[in-house]
């Protein structure tokens, strides 16, 4: 059961991690943007915003769920390394760009309040684990990179509850104000779990 919740995990990362194709292949004029003024779409900052966002947030998402291994870890260190540095320089973009982008988020102010707080929250996890694997502090590093990528992880969820929740609402603006905060709240009860369960801190020298 273990390898199956691993795989489905993984799984899931990929799928919505490569999710931010579609707006290239295809109108982009479907799903949620379909909720969107013409103004907006036509707004240069407000593109730049949300391009930044889904093309960063999907990479982090991406390969974020490989630094999760223990195997690979010790057994390929130097990839670990280069994979973090990635992922961190991708999220902290993404989750500045969504900050931005968060205060034109569909469903009016309770659903901007949601996607601002997952932000600044993707944000500030991820920086923190980037300074303190900085330090050497490898238990710390490690509790922050989980809460951060149960903030990035928010991609995932968000695509399993939105269509939930517009079949009992049957109404998007409700169902987007929902899941502005179910996408990511979840995520952050696993990640106390997981991270109380990590060990002592460790500490290693400094990385230059």
């Amino acid at each position: 059961m273990r390898k199956l919740g691993w795989v489905v995990f993984a799984t899931m990362a990929v799928l919505i991690g490569l999710y931010p194709v579609i707006y290239f292949v295809i109108d982009r004029k479907f799903g949620l943007l379909s909720t969107k003024s013409v103004i907006l779409l036509q707004n240069l900052l407000w593109n730049f915003g949300f391009y930044t966002h889904i093309i960063l947030g999907g990479l982090a998402l991406l390969i974020g769920w490989t630094q999760f291994s223990n195997k690979w870890r010790i057994l390929y260190t130097k990839w670990h390394r280069n994979v973090g540095k990635l992922y961190v320089a991708a999220a902290l973009v993404s989750a500045i760009a969504g900050f931005g982008i968060a205060f034109f988020a569909t469903g009016g102010w309770s659903a901007a309040f949601g996607f601002i707080c997952l932000a600044c929250i993707w944000f500030v996890t991820t920086l923190k684990a980037f300074l303190f694997i900085r330090v050497g502090n490898i238990n710390a590093h490690q509790k922050m990179m989980t809460w951060s990528y149960a903030a990035c992880f928010a991609a995932v969820m968000l695509r399993i509850w939105l269509p939930i929740l517009i079949a009992l609402f049957n109404d998007f603006n409700a169902a987007y104000r929902v899941v502005a905060w179910l996408c990511w709240v979840p995520n952050m009860l696993v990640a106390l779990v997981i991270v109380k369960r990590l060990k002592e801190p460790l500490l290693i020298k400094k990385i230059r």
